[in-house]
């Protein structure tokens, strides 16, 4: 008569420990990559933001027209514009990017605790109410809360009064909901716009000031 093999697959007993350890590891790594996605969010929407900004220089200076970069709290999106040459009124969006949630990823103010960078110590990127405008398909959207610039065909980037403009965004995660201070300082992190060439640099908090990462 012949004999079962010394093994014929996994018992119940083994499948069950199995599963167990399975279980027991993913609740142990899902905190902590939480967590990470979490860190890296205010990460992704500044890169986000910069290759935005970068689009709108490159398209002024290819197609030798304004295009606006702009980031609109209301709509909770960033925008490129574009200027078209026949008046504010004419203004036509070419690109909208969705930002995080506000109470995820806040772009509205340097956070409390946090000292801009420095050099080159600009002023920080004013939220207004936007007076200016612009077509979105057939309907004219005005009156959000926003932060707007141009990018000119000669490379500079000037304000609504044509004058060249520099200055600085943050992006960082809230402690809690509505509150100005970061969840965690290595969070934050920064773009600065250079208004005479239309350069862009990015930092990094490091717990204690600004690092440039180049």
């Amino acid at each position: 008569m012949a004999q079962r093999g010394a093994s014929s697959g996994f018992s119940m007993i083994e499948m069950i420990i199995v599963l167990v350890i399975i279980g027991v590891m993913s609740a142990i790594s899902l905190p902590y990559l939480l967590n990470y996605q979490k860190q890296y969010k205010s990460e992704d929407q500044a890169l986000k933001v910069i290759d935005m900004m970068r689009e709108a220089s490159q398209l002024a200076l290819t197609k030798r027209r304004v295009f606006r970069f702009e980031i609109d709290l209301t709509d909770n999106q960033a925008l490129i514009i574009d200027g078209r040459g026949a008046g504010a009124a004419d203004d036509l969006q070419i690109k909208s990017l969705p930002l995080e949630n506000a109470n995820d990823i806040r772009v509205d103010q340097i956070p409390t605790g946090v000292s801009k960078p420095n050099p080159p110590n600009y002023n920080d990127a004013a939220f207004i109410t936007d007076v200016t405008g612009h077509l979105r398909g057939g309907t004219t959207v005005n009156g959000n809360r926003v932060w707007q610039v141009a990018f000119r065909a000669d490379g500079s980037v000037v304000n609504a009064a044509q004058v060249p403009v520099s200055a600085n965004l943050y992006f960082w995660t809230p402690l809690t909901p509505g509150n100005v201070a970061p969840n965690n300082k290595q969070e934050v992190r920064a773009v600065t716009i250079f208004g005479g060439s239309g350069a862009v640099r990015y930092w990094k908090h490091n717990g204690t000031t600004f690092i440039p990462n180049n």
